[in-house]
């Protein structure tokens, strides 16, 4: 048996700042740094615990008198899609996946800019430079994957242009959706949507339970789209996986 001593880390908080999600509070994060040998282990650990990534950092939410977000993940083997997810699916069956090192390519970034133009103008990521996403995909200490989508072409050697991206990092029960992307002019097609039911399809070929969607937030529209996703689990305060109810 493996023995994971958290202790080895050295965590901290940072200050008070605006709360994205909710209205006229503010946010704090515990976080620590994963690096060395054993940051695999640590991170499979942390994410067992409402932890996420970012780079080589994993955080937490640690916000004073509230514990509105709680880390929720899908329960691959009872999901089944609802009649607006089957549509979806249909929608995008023309798409195909290839599974890409964490390496960041000009094309991924000229999505990218363009995805954070159209939905995020004048949010945290807003200014992100071609550096900024690079560490973001390659500045990872764990196993982590690129998947791309495209349209299906005849052509092996002419690629169709890069239509989403999804980062993803393999843990021994899941998949952990780090960030995803997509043309903003395909919106018809609901990409979001389709990426999470494409991880799902993958988490359950692959025989692995979980597909972590990162922190669900009552009353917070940013959020209410991942209990579409059923059965969801969060987790408590008490730090017990119980299922979202409706």
């Amino acid at each position: 048996m493996t023995e994971h001593r958290t202790a080895e880390l050295q965590f901290y908080l940072t200050t008070d700042s605006p709360c994205p999600y909710l209205p006229n509070r503010t946010e704090r994060k515990v976080f620590t740094h994963l690096g060395g040998r054993r940051a695999g282990e640590m991170h499979d650990l942390l994410s067992l615990h409402g932890f996420r990534r970012s780079q080589n950092i994993v955080y937490k939410p640690a916000c004073v008198g509230c514990t509105a977000c709680q880390s929720a993940r899908v329960v691959i083997d009872e999901f089944e899609p609802n009649a607006r997810q089957r549509r979806i699916l249909r929608k995008n069956a023309d798409l195909v996946t290839q599974d890409v090192f964490p390496a960041a390519t000009r094309e991924q970034y000229r999505l990218f800019r363009k995805y954070l133009n159209h939905r995020h103008a004048g949010g945290g990521m807003s200014d992100m430079s071609a550096f900024d996403y690079e560490y973001m995909i390659e500045d990872t200490p764990v196993h982590t994957v690129v998947v791309e989508y495209r349209k299906r072409s005849l052509d092996a050697d002419n690629l169709n242009p890069l239509m989403a991206v999804a980062l993803i990092d393999v843990l021994p029960d899941g998949l952990s959706m780090v960030y995803s992307f997509f043309d903003p002019d395909a919106h018809k097609r609901s990409l979001g949507a389709f990426m999470i039911m494409d991880q799902i399809a993958r988490a359950k070929a692959a025989g692995l339970p979980h597909l972590y969607l990162g922190y669900w937030v009552k009353n917070s529209p940013k959020m209410a789209y991942k209990a579409e996703y059923k059965p969801l689990e969060v987790l408590t305060d008490a730090d017990r996986w119980i299922p979202l109810e409706d």
